[in-house]
């Protein structure tokens, strides 16, 4: 029992994350674990594990008497990812550049075509998810363990970041020149394009973030977890 009611509180946890990564859920909406458990045909208790696995993750915030709300960032939340983001991609993109492998260029340039793909369809979920993709391959590309682990830790914060922006197609372009110039091994002109995509980065995650959301309540249309 007790396995199954893990398997079924990943599954939930899974959903609900991608549902507030991909703004079906905004800032602000209410899970109630009574309605969330109804929804799903699973028991509270698998959603309530997912929610306090949320909570974890900084996606959510626990409320009294069995519910929570998708967290809503602050504007100084968002200047403390920016740094911490800024901080960490500086040195995973020439790190990246330095040890990459062709199995890493392959993923790089797998996600860069699956974002550009999906921006040129206007198909904002997969273009963003890509996106984030892109960036957790550089990442993984640095081959730097520790960095790895800290990007694990923030892992749903920052796709939450990556996510706050409308342009896509500029965005899948400067991801193209970004993974050219890694293959390249190019660090002087990768460094210059790092900056210039966190500037550009910034402004757009500042203007959306400080976009006014229409809150949701936790109904949803009923679906079971398989």
């Amino acid at each position: 029992m007790a396995s199954k009611e893990r398997s079924e509180s990943d599954r939930v946890e899974r959903m609900l994350r991608d549902e507030i990564l991909d703004g079906l859920r905004p800032p602000g909406s209410r899970l109630v674990e009574r309605d969330l458990a109804q929804d799903l045909g699973v028991s509270r208790v698998p959603v309530r594990e997912a929610l306090q696995a949320l909570a974890g993750e900084g996606l959510v915030t626990l409320r009294p008497h069995t519910w929570a709300v998708v967290r809503e960032f602050t504007d100084d939340d968002v200047a403390d990812l920016l740094q911490v983001r800024g901080a960490l991609e500086v040195l995973a993109f020439r790190l990246a550049a330095e040890r990459v492998d062709e199995a890493g260029l392959a993923h790089l340039r797998s996600a860069v075509a699956r974002e550009v793909e999906a921006a040129q369809a206007q198909d904002a979920v997969l273009a963003r998810r890509a996106a984030a993709d892109f960036h957790e391959a550089v990442i993984e590309a640095s081959s730097n363990a520790l960095l790895v682990e800290l990007n694990h830790a923030m892992r749903s914060r920052m796709r939450w970041l990556l996510a706050q922006h409308d342009d896509l197609l500029a965005l899948a372009r400067e991801h193209e020149e970004l993974c050219s110039a890694i293959a390249a091994r190019d660090l002087g002109h990768l460094d210059a394009l790092v900056q210039a995509h966190l500037i550009a980065s910034g402004k757009r995650q500042h203007a959306r973030a400080a976009a006014p959301h229409t809150a949701q309540t936790s109904s949803s249309p009923s679906r079971t977890i398989t």
